[in-house]
């Protein structure tokens, strides 16, 4: 019976090395984990490798095919949302926390077809599983799905012997970025929807109903106000070069998107977004949080300083941030610390410098960056309520002085009307 040689860890996080023997390398994984193990690498023993090869290559060549050609449909499709990797992990945690084995949860986790991360995935991380891979190097072959920061977390996972504790923690993580990500949509909705409201109502108003009161007006042969006329024009702008209006959108798009795939628009578009009015405060509290929860949940997992510093520069969506970042790794492989390199960038706040200052002399980083990051979540909670707020009586004042132009153009016109018949 062929051996295999394998690495694991208990429960504890001691690592452990052993020889089994089992007919193939399913069964030497399920034997390995009813040891109550965590399989980290299960390989042949060397000669019985070298004798596979020899007899069984060209067959397991050619079994290889259908994964990569399913690896290519998967890369194809899009990366999940936050909310749905927040399920996918809770879920695969859960069959885990009830004893069930690695290979036993993710062929449970197949028959589960959730949105945003088909059934396929987890079939393949089986697959790989069952073949002698770590969960976190199986992951790290659908870059798509897993990012570096879900894949370098499940390795400190598996090192550590704590790999359901850091997946509770990361779905943890992504159910708060979700939530976050929610209330900035939802705070957004209603604004959209009564700007969205107001412009339909202004253009059906000078497209259909304006061109009667036109008819009327032409046929009174009485000077019109300045106002009327103005609104006159503009209709006639509508009922004629509509389709300008469209075109206009996707060139401004056009030139848009093209200025900020370039270095400098992209950053000078990011400065602009963190020094707006108003939503230049909810733009940075999100980005401190999201720089904090990120950083601490790495540097909580046992993931070195440095590699953590490198996925949380990857994960932020801010350019001007992901420099402040960097220079601060580059700081921090020359021996400093995390907090002076950060002050020095004059981009993060005050109150985030000195708690991690605080972290680094009491040896608690992970749980100061924590701490920070509630502290900005909750703030950039009544930071959106103020946004919103501010933002309901400034739409109903555009929309009312809107309405009253229309009206004021319209009863004017009226108005003069009137008076040269009474003439």
């Amino acid at each position: 019976m062929p051996q295999f040689t394998y690495k694991a860890r208990r429960r504890t996080g001691e690592l452990v090395q052993d020889v089994v023997e089992a007919p193939d390398r399913p069964a030497a994984i399920s034997q390995i984990e009813r040891l109550g193990l965590f399989p980290m690498a299960v390989d042949l023993a060397k000669g019985v490798a070298a004798r596979l090869e020899r007899t069984g290559g060209r067959s397991r060549a050619s079994a290889g095919v259908l994964p990569v050609m399913l690896r290519e449909v998967l890369n194809r499709k899009r990366r999940p949302k936050l909310q749905e990797l927040a399920t996918f992990t809770q879920q695969l945690t859960n069959l885990l926390k009830a004893g069930m084995p690695l290979a036993s949860a993710l062929n449970s986790m197949s028959h589960l077809d959730s949105k945003g991360i088909p059934s396929e995935v987890s079939r393949q991380l089986r697959q790989d599983v069952m073949e002698g891979k770590s969960l976190s190097d199986a992951m790290a072959k659908q870059p798509r799905v897993f990012s570096d920061l879900f894949v370098n977390m499940v390795r400190a996972g598996e090192q550590s012997g704590a790999l359901v504790e850091v997946l509770q923690r990361l779905a943890t993580h992504f159910e708060r970025f979700a939530e976050v990500q929610q209330k900035f949509v939802s705070a957004m909705i209603y604004p959209a929807v009564v700007c969205s409201v107001g412009v339909c109502i202004m253009i059906f108003f000078m497209t259909f109903m304006l061109p009667k009161f036109m008819t009327i007006f032409e046929g009174m042969k009485v000077e019109l106000p300045p106002a009327t006329k103005a609104l006159i024009g503009l209709s006639h702008f509508f009922s004629g070069y509509w389709w300008l209006i469209p075109c206009a959108i996707v060139v401004l798009y056009i030139i848009y998107h093209r200025y900020q795939a370039t270095e400098s628009g992209r950053r000078t578009i990011d400065q602009l977004k963190m020094r707006a009015p108003v939503l230049g405060r909810v733009v940075r509290l999100n980005l401190f949080g999201q720089f904090a929860r990120t950083l601490g949940t790495l540097l909580q997992n046992g993931v070195p300083v440095l590699t953590a510093l490198r996925i949380t520069e990857q994960v932020m969506p801010n350019r001007i941030i992901r420099e402040a970042i960097a220079l601060t790794r580059e700081e921090v492989t020359d021996g400093k610390t995390i907090a002076q390199p950060l002050a020095r960038s004059r981009i993060f706040p005050q109150l985030m410098i000195d708690l991690i200052k605080i972290g680094e002399e009491t040896g608690d980083v992970p749980g100061a960056l924590n701490n920070v990051a509630h502290t900005y979540e909750n703030e950039l909670s009544i930071a959106l309520r103020v946004m919103t707020n501010l933002i309901e009586p400034a739409l109903i004042i555009v929309m009312a002085v809107g309405v009253g132009f229309l009206l004021f153009s319209v009863l004017s016109a009226m108005f003069a009307i009137t008076a040269n018949i009474a003439r």
